[in-house]
């Protein structure tokens, strides 16, 4: 398998090699190229189409909202990894919009962070349980028409729906299969279909649909 290629973004020197370093000393990831802002970003993306983006969000000349927004309009096969102090509770909503498929503490461990990039760099999504908190808060006071959501959940099946409702605890595909009894390449199947079904980008904006919609609330 070759090795996942991960672009580093952040106006802050020490905070880029420190990022390099950490993702360098992991067999299989290979740091292409950094960028010290988020109109270097999408031009480096551009250049180097690198799965995985690790970017800061307060940065001059474009912020990391605007670089991931035109990221994953641009290059919909880069995964981006959005590294925050969550000053702003905002920045990781309007990062979700955007399409980032993942949100990590900077004060996370090395091991955190290598674990981050290798899940996004598969195709797959995270959030921390700090962030996950938040995304459940800013979301459970949220309401939609009933309608709408007939509409956004007709064609999901009912092991579908169960499927959407653990996923969006934060459950693995592992946890969910071990609920479920079943296969963990049958629970695969079935977040693939409520994604696809929903319109969904990935695992992230699943969560976020959920709470949106009352399917899931907090306990």
């Amino acid at each position: 398998m070759d090795a996942l290629r991960v672009l580093i973004v952040d106006d802050q020197d020490l905070v880029r090699a420190g990022f390099s370093v950490i993702l360098q000393s992991e067999p299989g990831i290979t740091v292409v190229g950094e960028a010290r802002n988020g109109a270097e970003a999408v031009a480096r993306v551009l250049d180097l189409r690198p799965d995985v983006v690790c970017m800061d969000v307060q940065m001059p000349v474009m912020d990391g909202l605007e670089a991931a927004r035109r990221i994953c309009a641009q290059a919909p096969g880069t995964g981006v990894l959005i590294l925050t102090t969550f000053d702003r509770d905002d920045y990781l909503f309007d990062a979700l919009t955007a399409g980032a498929s993942g949100f990590l503490l900077k004060n996370s461990t090395p091991e955190k962070l290598i674990e981050a990039v290798q899940i996004i760099g598969r195709g797959d999504a995270l959030l921390s349980p700090d962030v996950t908190r938040r995304v459940i808060e800013r979301c459970a006071g949220r309401s939609t028409t009933a309608k709408a959501v007939t509409t956004a959940l007709e064609d999901l099946t009912i092991r579908e729906r169960e499927v959407l409702g653990l996923l969006a605890r934060g459950m693995s595909n592992a946890e969910i299969a071990s609920t479920l009894y079943v296969g963990e390449a049958t629970v695969k199947s079935h977040v693939s279909k409520v994604l696809q079904k929903l319109g969904l980008r990935d695992r992230v904006h699943a969560v976020v649909f959920a709470y949106e919609h009352g399917i899931v609330s907090r306990s």
